[in-house]
């Protein structure tokens, strides 16, 4: 995991609740909506890739990045969404913003049919990433999440910014000889 800014000296953190899941005392988590900007990339698909997640809550910010050495596009997108949804630590209304129309059509549509169908597709297939699609939908418990598709690489800013971070967890992983 990365961090933005906010990090002394640029160094890299353990997980911690993102500054949007902390609430003042006396606001409830659900009276105010979490903004969340989600992206996965992938060099080569699979190959290395990376995801990236900033949260938003007022004027409040929290960025996620990281990365996977050997990966698909897809895996990085759901990683982004369930990163982001671990960093809140209560409940809360959020409206998750993704390029990703794997993404929206799978926790719209698609998650009923295979939980139906004991994690297999309509043509009896086991679903690709399950273990990820299982997490993010243990994730969604207790929060209220609207899901918002934003076309990908067409000046959206919170998106480029998380397209951005997503190629930082590529760059930043290990090359290969190295340790």
């Amino acid at each position: 995991m990365g961090c933005g800014s906010s990090c002394p000296s640029g160094r890299r953190l353990r997980p911690q609740p993102a500054p949007c899941a902390r609430w003042p005392s006396g606001r409830s988590a659900l009276s105010e909506s979490v903004d969340i900007f989600t992206d996965g990339a992938c060099r080569g698909n699979p190959g290395p890739g990376g995801w990236g997640a900033i949260l938003r809550l007022g004027g409040r910010e929290k960025e996620l990045w990281g990365g996977d050495p050997a990966t698909t596009n897809n895996r990085m997108e759901l990683t982004a969404v369930i990163r982001a949804l671990e960093a809140l630590k209560r409940p809360v209304s959020a409206r998750v913003h993704t390029d990703s129309q794997y993404v929206i059509n799978g926790i719209r549509t698609w998650i009923h049919g295979w939980k139906r169908n004991g994690w297999r597709t309509t043509d009896k297939k086991p679903v690709k990433n399950a273990e990820l699609w299982q997490a993010l939908e243990g994730l969604t418990a207790g929060h209220t999440l609207e899901w918002i598709w934003v076309k990908g690489h067409a000046g959206h800013p919170e998106n480029e910014r998380a397209d951005a971070l997503a190629n930082r967890g590529i760059d930043e992983l290990p090359r290969k000889g190295q340790t």
